[in-house]
């Protein structure tokens, strides 16, 4: 059972590890930039920033997805369920 539920749940660390190394690399970025006077690394930093945004929405969106599947596959197997209990019930009867 515990595969079952890892498989059903996935795991956070390698979006949180995306999300923090970009942040870093956007901070260290920016700061360089200001730093030294460059506007390019500035704008890589803000590059970067969004681009870490966009791995929290895409993330969401993944998870989002999964539990639907997921409420689908148990909507499923329940009226697999019925329709083996009809079935059997009709056999049963005849």
């Amino acid at each position: 059972m515990t595969t079952s539920r890892r498989r059903g749940r996935p795991s956070r660390a390698l979006t949180t590890f995306a999300v923090g190394f970009l942040l870093l690399d956007a901070i260290l970025l920016v700061y360089s930039g200001a730093a030294l006077g460059r506007t390019r690394l500035v704008v890589w930093g803000a590059v970067f920033f969004v681009a870490a945004g966009l791995v929290v929405i895409g993330w969401r969106r993944y998870r989002r997805l999964m539990t639907d599947l997921e409420q689908a596959r148990r909507d499923m197997r329940a009226e697999i369920e019925s329709i083996r209990a009809l079935l059997h019930e009709k056999h049963l009867h005849n």
